[in-house]
């Protein structure tokens, strides 16, 4: 398994493809992209790579993780995939943007499917496995590919830190409850790539996070 991590938007927020190097089978995670040149920049990554993309998933449909869904379902012929308990954010994004001061409309995409905690979704020969860890969001999702030691965390931890839970559908004691009970119980060696920021492991936010 390989990742390639691509900052998008005013957010900075963290898109990943990842992909099977037998297969060559890919998932666009958080397709943040926003402007131009940065979906040309997912593009071409893809093709350069000669990608197969399988899956459009979401952590969470915060606008700033969705951006680029309307964009990569239309590219690649696939509707994105996120936890039914996030879909009514869909319905809000321009609140969202006049929320962040954003002077532009934001467009959707419908969802094809929804993904819940104990999912299992293939890349080859490779096991992506969903945890849901509400508190960030209600929807709010992890992505665990045991066989590469990766996680996905989304906006629920960051190196250091953990999301924010002022936001509709947050809260804070249930987001510590997801971290403590569904994240850090992973094996330490895990590699925690977030929405934002830089990666970490399990092992470093168990000894080092001041919220946990």
């Amino acid at each position: 398994m390989k990742i390639k991590q691509i900052q998008n938007n005013p957010f900075q927020e963290n898109t990943y493809v990842v992909w099977d190097e037998a297969s060559m089978e890919a998932a666009i995670v958080d397709c943040g992209a926003l402007f131009p040149q940065e979906e040309e920049r997912i593009e071409a990554f893809v093709n350069d790579n000669n990608l197969k993309v399988k899956y459009i998933l979401n952590t969470h449909l915060h606008l700033d993780h969705c951006f680029g869904n309307a964009w990569a379902a239309g590219r690649y012929s696939i509707l994105p995939m996120a936890h039914e308990e996030d879909e009514t954010l869909l319905a809000r994004m321009g609140e969202q943007a006049r929320m962040f001061g954003l002077p532009f409309e934001v467009r959707t995409e419908k969802l094809g499917g929804y993904l819940k905690d104990g999912d299992v979704l293939t890349l080859g020969e490779n096991r992506i496995e969903v945890i849901h860890t509400p508190g960030h969001s209600r929807g709010g999702l992890c992505f665990y590919i045991p066989s590469a030691g990766w996680l996905i965390s989304g906006d629920s931890l960051f190196e250091g830190s953990i999301g924010r839970t002022d936001l509709e559908g947050g809260s804070y004691a249930t987001l510590i409850k997801s971290i403590t009970e569904r994240l850090i119980t992973l094996p330490e060696e895990t590699v925690v790539y977030p929405g934002h920021g830089p990666y970490t492991t399990i092992g470093e936010e168990k000894k080092c996070n001041p919220f946990l």
